[in-house]
């Protein structure tokens, strides 16, 4: 199994990034099974951080009823998963899932990270819910209380989270990196529609432009989500891209690159204006 370099910056470490992309449905069984088969891919080509879709433990259409009798606890049977497979792979893993409540009659949309020890390391409760286009999240989620973003290292890199429908709130993957981030992870259901896919992949990469950082984003694939499932990189780079089917793109990030667009476009540090909660 190829592995990146676990050297420090100074001597050229590359951090490999997979982004997978898949349809997950309604059987439990069958999304645990992709999810290890994607990352065993990934592991193979040299990732040692692989970024799932938003609801990659259920999804079904129409969105409704059927999630909340799917939902479970962060340390149930869908965590205990990934975190085996983390461990097996040595790998991080990065997958939303929907979570229990107090409230019976709303779920959270939730990401989770686990660790190569089995350990999971942060986690992330959506915070604005696609009540857009037709649809109506804030019908059956519960929204995320807002907290101080809980980070994650990896290699030379502090990691935070946020989900889909967040990516249209600037303010939001500013906070992250205010709060240290320099590598983003957005697992999203980007549901097609007019214009979807060329939001999409303008908005990743404006977030990772704007910010100097690197974004990784992981779609479903079609016929529901638009897949185009990508990594850009501080400059507005696509450095790893998929089109429409189900598999694993891989890029490899430096320190160095963060650090030298930060020298050539110094924004985050001639900006005059903060985020505060409304």
């Amino acid at each position: 199994m190829i592995r990146s370099s676990q050297q420090g910056a100074a001597s050229g470490y590359a951090l490999g990034v997979a982004v997978a992309q898949f349809a997950p449905g309604d059987d439990k069984a069958e999304n645990l099974a992709a999810i290890s088969r994607l990352a065993e891919r990934a592991a193979s080509r040299g990732a040692s951080l692989v970024v799932f879709p938003e609801y990659s433990s259920y999804f079904s259409e129409p969105f409704g009823e059927g999630f909340l009798e799917k939902a479970e606890p962060i340390d149930g049977e869908f965590v205990t998963h990934l975190s085996a497979l983390s461990e097996r792979l040595q790998i991080h893993i990065v997958a939303g899932m929907i979570e229990t409540t107090d409230r019976g009659d709303r779920f959270s949309n939730t990401v989770v990270a686990v660790s190569p020890q089995g350990a999971a390391v942060a986690s992330y409760r959506k915070l604005h819910l696609y009540d857009a286009f037709g649809s109506r999240e804030s019908d059956f989620v519960e929204p995320g209380s807002i907290a101080a973003p809980e980070t994650f290292e990896v290699g030379d890199f502090t990691v935070a989270l946020q989900t889909c429908y967040d990516i249209r709130f600037p303010e939001m993957t500013r906070r992250l990196v205010d709060a240290g981030a320099d590598l983003v992870l957005v697992p999203a259901e980007w549901v097609t529609g007019v214009l979807k896919e060329h939001h999409w992949r303008t908005l990743v990469t404006a977030r990772a432009l704007e910010n100097t950082i690197y974004v990784a984003a992981a779609d479903h694939t079609p016929p529901i989500g638009v897949g185009a499932s990508l990594v850009v990189d501080p400059m507005g780079v696509t450095v790893a891209s998929l089109a429409e089917n189900e598999d694993v793109g891989v890029a490899w990030i430096t320190r160095a690159r963060v650090d030298h667009v930060r020298r050539v476009n110094p924004a985050l540090a001639l900006r005059r204006f903060g985020i505060s909660e409304l």
